[in-house]
């Protein structure tokens, strides 16, 4: 039974940072593509940044230059670093594979930006 579970959320004032992390159980982030999402209120759930099995990395154009996502293999684990933060990065935030799955879903974890 796969397990992620996301922490590393809170509350924040404009242009701070945060670190989320994603642990898991039951699959190996080392040889999946594993993204982190983001939900807003009222809004689709959207990816906001991915890494391959090679260890390429891709972001969503609204955060380049501000977002870092990595892995750590050996605690299969996976990271967003996230700066400069701004008030529409207000979101719940996952992480699943890529494609997503459905049973993969956790809670997610809260990041609130106040202006």
């Amino acid at each position: 039974q796969v397990q992620l579970v996301e922490s590393g959320g809170g509350l924040v004032q404009a242009g701070g940072s945060l670190r989320l992390s994603c642990a898991a159980s039951g699959l190996w982030f080392s040889v999946n593509t594993v993204a982190w999402y983001r939900q807003a209120p009222g809004k689709q759930r959207t990816v906001v940044a991915h890494i391959t099995s090679a260890g390429t990395t891709n972001y969503a154009d609204s955060v380049k230059g501000r977002f870092t996502i990595s892995r750590d293999n050996a605690k299969n684990t996976v990271y967003l670093q996230m700066s400069s933060l701004k008030p529409e990065d207000t979101a719940v935030y996952y992480c699943n594979t890529v494609p997503n799955l459905a049973t993969y879903w956790g809670q997610g974890v809260q990041v609130t930006v106040s202006s």
